[in-house]
């Protein structure tokens, strides 16, 4: 995942274990209501049910290597998310209406993927 500067997704629930790693850059993670800052070489592992979220609070891009388990998450993210060329391409600009196209889309289809937004929890 390429994460830019106030990127990321609000806080959330899904039936399946989740581990990201940060290649590069840093993100703030809540787990479970605790907030902590992931960086360059940290590994976060979320179980399933788990309440969380991550935001990448600085001005430069973060990567992220994100596994999920079961597979079939990424078919989620790509049909919500943005392709880059390469990993070190810069991430789109999006528009107002772009941003909020795909936020609907991540709630359309949240649930076909055994996902829950949690609103009110930022």
């Amino acid at each position: 995942m390429l994460v830019p500067d106030g990127g990321g997704p609000p806080p959330h629930r899904h039936d399946f274990e989740e581990m990201f790693a940060v290649l590069d850059g840093e993100v703030e993670v809540e787990l479970r209501g605790v907030t902590s800052t992931a960086r360059k070489g940290d590994v976060v592992n979320v179980p399933a049910n788990a309440p969380h979220r991550f935001v990448n609070r600085r001005p430069e891009p973060a990567h992220l290597l994100c596994m999920c388990t079961p597979a079939g998450q990424e078919r989620y993210f790509a049909l919500i998310g943005d392709s880059v060329p390469s990993r070190d391409s810069a991430p789109p600009h999006l528009s107002d209406d772009e941003l909020a196209l795909r936020r609907q889309r991540a709630l359309e289809l949240a649930p076909t993927f055994r996902s829950e937004f949690i609103f009110g929890k930022q």
